[in-house]
């Protein structure tokens, strides 16, 4: 009864993993272009928002210390 149970466990991995595969090869893949551009867009958007909160922090603690 073990023997089938583990027998079963592993056609269980098996499956899944060549499920995976199937599922990964329908994926629609960008070129190394698109994803060099599109994780340049990442890093600006991000550059951007870390400038402009920082920006926002220091004028918030200023208005606070001038408040205090």
């Amino acid at each position: 009864m073990a023997k089938a149970a583990a027998a079963k466990k592993e056609n269980a991995i098996v499956q899944y993993f060549k499920e995976t595969r199937a599922e990964l090869r329908k994926v629609s893949w960008p070129t190394r272009r698109q994803a060099i551009n599109l994780s340049l867009i990442v890093l600006a958007v991000t550059l951007f928002m870390a400038l402009l909160l920082g920006a926002f922090d220091y004028l918030f603690a200023k208005l606070f210390a001038l408040i205090i």
